[in-house]
């Protein structure tokens, strides 16, 4: 039987039921080879020679591969339709020839199906072709690039960076985007402005809104009414007239479906949708498209097949009628330059088979099967049709005019199965509808306000705007996507809050240090025109050791450059670079850099040991000053607080201090005998602000005893640790719902958590009776006893367990035998060699 291999298991049982038991189906398990994380993996002396290594776990699955093909001499590789799925193919192939599994006469064949349907393997098994070498050259490169930047870049960030932990060709510059982006929304200063509304009444006492579009003759622009004395002089000049309605105007409108998902966009509408991150929308994907429900989910491609065009018709008409099904097909064009990624778009294989009668019963399949199901249908709808008008009042003398807008969908379209959702939010005034409305008809004024805006900076990047923004740079490949911003979260470079994307110090660090001594490789353009490159390769335009040898001459280069600089050098530059951003100039011509506790010390970029960096005073540790690189204006309120004292116990002093991980309170101050005074960390929740010396002591006084257990003298403590509030007893620890129980939980409420948490973990279950009792050991004393054990029934005496003999029945051990096998079994434990 011809041997086919695919991926995973889960696709290689699809592919199996329909191919039946003419065929082996295997499955690779992915990558089946990859450079060793070693020095020397890409051989920069000797034509980027690659040196790969079978994984130790993917060797059983090459084995089972090879030993089939002892019964058959005829190899199909069936991995994915893309170049990742090449390389796969490829790398098998080298591999098997390797271990000799392909002998001269067996035949080698690649085959690619863009859905696993039946009709669709069926039709890619009568279509062999050879592994497609420009397609695996494109890998090489961007596999070789990837390791000479990773391998030689890290490397220079962890010597000369503390806490930095990697850096990449695609990874680097995707971080940039985002502590840029941040950039700008803290050098943001909101403008404010004002606009004027009014509510206007019909002679048939019908009402609408309308807002001031002219002034004094002049058309306004968004910053004309720039305060609240403008405003009210806008209002008092539409209050002092009369307003006619001066023109009505209703123009028809229409709005055309998106194109079909391809990779990118579907990451994107499953974020703003469903919040769903890049990896989790490519993994859920993935499970659709092995079990045969969608076509392939890594693709730069938008156009569809004409047959698959056809059943979205001929199921439209089915479902809504033929108004929604338009005279012709619609055609999509790719706009992808790489025509090995632009494969058919992400579809159902099944167009007339919508989420709710697929057999899936996990949420998130059923939720993306829909959106893409739903896309797909829409995509060959006919166009929503719209009236928008536009009724525009004013003042006879023409020194003000107002103007309201509205629209009536007249004809709903696609928008009747599926609308694409907006990255932010847009207050969009003209879908409101408006009533009758006649030319040369008085409006009477109602109410006329005025409105305080402001300028809004601009909002960060969730995964879909960053990924929609990388595709527009040409940063990256939709199949790389996931794993870049997945990586920059793991990194600890980025954090995620509320779908946000917001970087961390680390990473606005690394940036800096980047963009400082490694500025070609972080450029966008840089960055965009070697991915042309690589698409160039896989078109078979372009040799691939050339784009190669012409990026390591100048890397290597700027690599060597960085050999020589100390760690002092590369903050005293990071913070002269960041300085503009960290120290802006103050209003009262004061020194930026003057610290605002001591008056004497100077602010300067420092190092945690943790990684990561902070501000702190050059007059350490006299002064301890320090506030977070993400409050560049020094405006961080909680820095001031630090070293407030909040009263005295006794005669020690109680203050409120600011550390790097955050706001405790400490007792006294360190001495040579106490060299680490008393201190706790501030709960979660609790504000710097409202800590008062009865708080502080609250907190200095925990770990609590709350009192005795009532079996045995191990007392019940409450305290605050790393996960949060908590009672323990032993080793047993028990989270607390809320903080403020630490100080009030009594002991049966204490008692009773601790059971719950026993109950859970297993701890403190009833110890197990013995099988039988024989009695006190007759010379040293000390129960002895038969127990049932997870190996069979043993003898047990204090520490020595002693297994039974297999002949031998629990019920007939007597005392002699049992001392018998615990002198044998002690007499071996005491033996033994100490390491």
């Amino acid at each position: 039987m011809p041997v086919v291999v695919v991926e995973s298991p889960a696709k290689a049982k699809t592919i199996n039921k329909y191919l039946g038991s003419d065929y082996t189906v295997l499955a690779s398990y992915g990558h089946v080879r990859d450079l060793p994380p070693k020095d020397g993996s890409v051989d920069t002396e000797h034509d980027f020679e690659m040196k790969w290594e079978v994984a130790s776990d993917s060797k059983k699955h090459v084995k089972a591969i090879a030993d089939a093909l002892k019964d058959d001499n005829t190899l199909i590789l069936a991995t994915d339709p893309d170049r990742e799925g090449e390389a796969i193919s490829w790398h098998l192939e080298e591999t098997l020839r390797k271990r000799k599994a392909i002998k001269k006469d067996t035949a080698v064949s690649r085959v690619v199906f863009n859905a696993i349907t039946k009709s669709a393997v069926t039709e890619a098994m009568k279509n062999p072709r050879q592994v497609d070498e420009p397609l695996v050259h494109a890998y090489l490169a961007r596999r070789a690039l990837d390791y000479l930047v990773g391998f030689n870049l890290s490397p220079v960030l962890w010597r000369k960076l503390p806490g930095a932990k990697s850096a990449g060709r695609v990874q680097s510059v995707c971080l940039r985007l985002i502590v840029e982006r941040e950039m700008e929304i803290e050098a943001f200063r909101a403008r404010e402005y004002w606009t004027v509304k009014a509510i206007l009444t019909t002679p048939r006492g019908q009402s609408y809104e309308a807002r001031l579009t002219v002034l004094g003759g002049k058309k306004l622009d968004k910053f004309d009414l720039a305060n609240e004395t403008a405003a009210e002089l806008a209002v008092q000049a539409i209050n002092s007239r009369d307003l006619t309605v001066k023109s009505v105007e209703a123009k028809p409108a229409s709005r055309n479906p998106s194109a079909p998902f391809m990779t990118s966009t579907l990451q994107q509408e499953a974020s703003r949708k469903f919040g769903f991150g890049a990896r989790q929308t490519m993994s859920t994907a993935q499970r659709l498209y092995e079990a045969g429900y969608i076509t392939y989910m890594r693709t730069d491609g938008i156009d569809m097949a004409p047959e698959a065009v056809m059943a979205a018709r001929d199921a439209i008409k089915d479902r809504y009628g033929e108004d929604y099904v338009p005279k012709s097909p619609r055609m999509y064009k790719n706009k992808a330059k790489n025509a090995q990624e632009a494969h058919e778009c992400i579809r159902p294989t099944d167009m007339t088979r919508d989420a709710a009668s697929l057999k899936v019963s996990e949420p998130d399949q059923r939720k993306l099967y829909d959106l893409i199901w739903k896309r797909t249908l829409a995509s060959q709808m006919a166009a929503a049709r719209m009236e928008r008008t536009t009724v525009d009042v004013g003042s006879a003398d023409g020194q003000v005019e107002l103007r309201a807008t509205g629209q009536v969908v007249l004809f709903d379209g696609f928008m009747k199965v599926y609308e694409e959702g907006r990255d932010d939010v847009v207050v969009d005034d003209d879908d409101k509808r408006l009533p009758q409305i006649a030319q040369g008809e008085p409006a009477a004024k109602q109410s006329v306000t005025p409105e305080q805006h402001f300028t809004q900076p601009p909002p960060r990047y969730t995964e879909a705007t960053l990924v929609k923004r990388m595709e527009e740079l040409g940063i990256g490949r939709p199949s790389t996507y996931a794993s870049i911003v997945t990586t920059i979260q793991d990194r600890g470079y980025v954090k995620k809050d509320q779908n946000r994307l917001i970087p961390e110090d680390k990473g606005r660090l690394v940036t800096a240090f980047l963009e400082n001594y490694f500025r070609k490789y972080v450029g966008y353009d840089f960055t965009a025109d070697l991915e042309s490159e690589l698409d160039d390769i896989s078109a078979g335009e372009r040799d691939y050791h050339e784009v190669l040898a012409r990026f390591w001459r100048d890397f290597s280069a700027a690599i060597a450059e960085t050999a020589d600089l100390r760690i002092t050098e590369v903050l005293d530059k990071i913070d002269e670079v960041l300085a503009p951003h960290l120290f802006p100039p103050k209003e009262d011509g004061t020194d930026p850099r003057l610290c605002p506790k001591c008056g004497a010390g100077r602010l300067n970029l420092k190092t945690a040991r943790s990684g990561g960096a902070f501000i702190g005073c050059s007059n350490y540790p006299e002064c301890r000053y320090t506030r977070p690189l993400s409050a560049p204006n020094g405006d961080d309120g909680s820095a001031e607080l630090d070293g407030k004292i909040l009263g005295h116990d006794g005669e020690e002093e109680i203050t409120l201090r600011m550390g790097r991980f955050g706001p405790y309170v400490q007792r006294g101050e360190p001495t040579e005998e106490v060299p680490k005074p008393p201190r706790a960390s501030l709960p979660k929740g609790w504000e710097p602000a409202e800590i008062d010396l009865d708080k502080a002591l609250l907190l200095l006084s925990l770990p609590r005893e709350i009192g005795p257990p009532p079996e045995d003298g191990e007392p019940v403590e409450a305290g605050i640790g790393r996960y949060g509030p908590y009672v323990k007893h032993g080793r047993i620890y028990a989270n607390l719902p809320d903080v403020e129980e630490v100080f009030t939980v009594g002991m049966n409420r204490a008692v009773e958590v601790l059971a719950q948490k026993a109950a859970k973990t297993g701890r403190g279950r009833a110890a197990a009776k013995p099988l039988k009792e024989l009695g006190e050991h007759p010379e040293k004393g000390g129960a002895v006893n038969v127990m049932e054990g997870r190996y069979g029934p043993y003898v047990k005496w204090e520490k020595v367990n002693a297994t039974l003999p297999k002949d031998v029945e629990p019920a007939d051990v007597t005392m002699e035998m049992a001392v018998g096998l615990i002198a044998e079994k002690a007499a071996k434990k005491g033996g033994r060699k100490k390491k």
